[in-house]
């Protein structure tokens, strides 16, 4: 297949991914809109989904040397969430929240601390 490179259209879109992953899972806006999702047999697993949120645009950006996965020898660039998104039903994932940031493997951000 193709690999998919997800991402944000700001300032066309919000920024935020998590409205991107929900929208690969279920199809549908923030609203619930269409009721079972547009094109519903498009939905995409999670799984899915992060990898093109990760390797797919690692990939769309000739970065897959430095970028995408999580290996020895590649930037640590990741994000900790307040929760797992595989057990949380799709529509808590718009209520992710980011606790920690990481950089090059340095935490850049840390929920509650300046």
């Amino acid at each position: 297949g193709v690999p998919l490179a997800f991402g944000s259209d700001f300032p066309v879109a919000v920024v935020n991914p998590f409205y991107g992953i929900y929208a690969a899972l279920t199809r549908e806006d923030e609203d619930g809109r269409p009721p079972g999702g547009w094109h519903p047999d498009q939905k995409m697993s999670l799984d899915e989904t992060l990898r093109a949120f990760t390797t797919g645009s690692a990939f769309a950006a000739f970065a897959e040397d430095r970028l995408g996965v999580l290996k020895p020898g590649l930037r640590a660039d990741l994000t900790v969430t307040d929760r797992d998104l595989f057990k949380v039903p799709p529509r808590d994932v718009l209520k992710a929240n980011v606790v920690m940031t990481i950089i090059d493997g340095e935490v850049v951000y840390e929920a509650g601390r300046r």
